[in-house]
């Protein structure tokens, strides 16, 4: 009994290891794909061809591909192989290298000012809407920091804080994704449109769209300077996850569950502080310091950008499909208000604090 048990663990892992190896070729072959269609486009298409950068190709590759293994039966078993935040922290860690760390430095602080305002008031407004709507507190209290903050790893942050369902988290990852990929291609045309300077635009950007793969897939399609900026905003955005994460889950024990003798420790704010925002920084210093070669630093930023394709990528296959049909139109329509006061209150914050007319 116990060989044909061994026998059995083992014929799963190897058919584990088989799933995941093949999950990650897909994704490579996309990623190449994608990388081909980006440099073919602008000969084949002319300037709608120059318009569809390597981010829109690679999430609707990814998003077609996703429908293909979904109808076929095997998305669940090759899933786990679709590792976007692994790729996007890789590719976001080693493009710190080629930005200047004295520019990052006076990009953040800014970002955080405009993070902490932008923050407060799209979290209230959410929070506020999601009574309106009668939805559940802990799924009003996850969808409020999601939409406010970054999307998914604060909704992750959120279903802790509150001991929120499984589903609820579910829902609010849906969401973000649902919003994030045509606001990904939306507001840099928008910013065009409004006539805005790459900074500001960036700026924009960085603070408005929820997942910070979608960030950087705007930001590269609004301008090289909107892509510093807006990527510089966003992880501003990040390094506050666990202080809202503390501080919400201070304000659920002591106003909402009412218990004054449960406390969460301070050391939330570290647990739930993203990492990869360190190594980002430490990057930039090394390369700002001069440690890399021009032919290094070219080497570096090549091996970031075929890291976000892989990102892209594995945002359009992961793309869950099927939890749309349990979402229901009140949860819906609370983001969509909280989107579009988001959009309006950070095209403010991004004039006024970037736009120079706070003179900071």
């Amino acid at each position: 009994m116990a060989r044909a048990e061994a026998e059995h663990m083992a014929e799963r892992q190897a058919n584990r290891a088989f799933n995941i190896f093949f999950g990650l070729l897909i994704i490579a072959v996309l990623a190449w794909a994608a990388n081909y269609l980006t440099h073919w486009s602008p000969k084949a298409m002319g300037a709608a061809g120059r318009a569809l950068e390597y981010p829109i190709w690679a999430a609707g590759i990814g998003l077609i591909v996703n429908l293909v293994l979904t109808a076929a039966g095997v998305w669940g078993r090759v899933s786990p192989a679709f590792r976007t935040e692994l790729f996007l922290k890789t590719g976001l860690v080693t493009m710190g290298a080629s930005l200047n760390f004295f520019e990052i430095v006076a990009i953040g602080a800014k970002g955080v000012v405009q993070a902490v305002i932008g923050v407060t008031l799209v979290w209230f407004f959410a929070w506020w809407l999601g009574g309106k709507m009668r939805l559940d507190d802990k799924l009003r209290a996850v969808m409020a920091t999601s939409v406010s903050i970054c999307g998914v790893s604060a909704a992750i942050a959120a279903t802790g804080s509150v001991l929120a369902k499984k589903e609820q988290l579910s829902y609010t990852v849906a969401l973000v994704l649902l919003f994030a990929l045509p606001l990904m291609v939306l507001m840099p045309w928008m910013v065009g449109l409004l006539g805005l300077n790459e900074v500001v635009g960036g700026a924009w950007i960085g603070g408005n769209i929820d997942t910070t793969a979608a960030v950087v897939g705007a930001g590269s399609l609004a301008g090289k300077e909107a892509l510093k900026v807006a990527t510089v905003v966003k992880l501003s955005q990040n390094a506050i996850i666990g202080f809202a994460a503390f501080f919400l889950a201070l304000y659920w024990v002591l106003a909402v569950e009412r218990k004054p003798n449960e406390r969460p420790s301070p050391m939330v704010i570290w647990h739930r502080f993203p990492k990869f925002v360190l190594g980002f920084i430490v990057a930039s210093i090394i390369g700002t310091a001069g440690v890399f070669t021009k032919t290094q630093l070219s080497a570096v930023s090549s091996f970031s950008k075929w890291c976000l394709l892989l990102a892209f990528v594995s945002i359009g296959l992961e793309f869950a499909f099927r939890e749309f049909g349990k979402v229901g139109w009140k949860p819906f329509s609370v983001y969509a208000g909280a989107t579009v006061f988001n959009l309006l209150v950070g095209l403010g914050l991004a004039l006024l604090i970037f736009g120079g007319y706070l003179g900071i």
